[in-house]
């Protein structure tokens, strides 16, 4: 959970400098269409736009990324001395590369982050419900992959079986992703370099929180498991 928490500061950083300048130009452009629709002033925010840049991202993100360690750190007691010789170093950066294509990128690809201001509110329960299905396939099917790993590398090799495992999850993936449907709710007129820089700071936000994560926990539970004890000194003689 120390983990998280230093994950949590560092993704907060980051979005603070590359995510909040891109909702705040969208949420202008939310503005500036309803003005030109409809002639009305903007709504009252229940909650301020300062508050949510800052009290309320930092809260969020940091809630997030320390219960994010405390799992992580559950599922990495559980794996280890499960997946071969691999130290802990190696296995922490494994299980967070895991982690993020299954839980971030995969999921992503189909139902990218869009900014607050677009889409239909009416189907934002649906859209969600999208989301977090094939977020639970996509996790699913690596825990398939990885299973069928373990036995393909005992069988056919380290590369071969590797190899097998990684189109095994993306066979199972491509056919998902077709299956599934579309949603693309993004207004015509909105603009294509703003919607490409929220999407790449808000997987770089996640890409820092688990590079973090997966490089420090390593570093943390190698020191522990694998004390480095200094070699006894020789007895001086008189």
């Amino acid at each position: 959970m120390l983990v998280g928490l230093l994950a949590g500061l560092l993704a907060f950083g980051f979005a603070k400098v590359f995510g909040e300048p891109q909702i705040d130009r969208a949420i202008a452009f939310e503005e500036h269409h309803m003005s030109a629709m409809h002639g009305d002033a903007p709504e009252e925010e229940l909650i301020s736009r300062e508050v949510q840049s800052t009290f309320g991202l930092f809260t969020g993100i940091m809630v997030y990324s320390v219960s994010l360690g405390g799992i992580f750190a559950l599922v990495f007691a559980y794996t280890l001395g499960r997946a071969g010789n691999m130290g802990p170093r190696g296995l922490a950066a494994l299980l967070a590369l895991a982690a993020f294509v299954a839980i971030i990128l995969v999921p992503g690809m189909k139902y990218p982050a869009n900014p607050p201001s677009i889409g239909d509110p009416a189907t934002i329960g649906k859209r969600t419900k999208l989301f977090f299905l094939m977020m639970l396939l996509s996790v699913a099917a690596m825990v398939i992959a990885i299973n069928a790993a373990r036995k393909l590398i005992a069988t056919r090799g380290v590369w071969n079986g590797a190899l097998l495992a990684v189109a095994l999850y993306a066979a199972i993936m491509i056919l998902a992703t077709a299956m599934f449907p579309t949603v693309n709710e993004v207004p015509q007129d909105f603009s294509a370099v703003l919607l490409w820089k929220f999407r790449t700071a808000s997987l770089g936000i996640q890409i820092v929180l688990w590079t973090t994560v997966g490089l420090a926990f390593g570093w943390l539970a190698e020191r522990k498991l694998n004390p480095v004890t200094s070699p006894p000194r020789a007895k001086l003689q008189s």
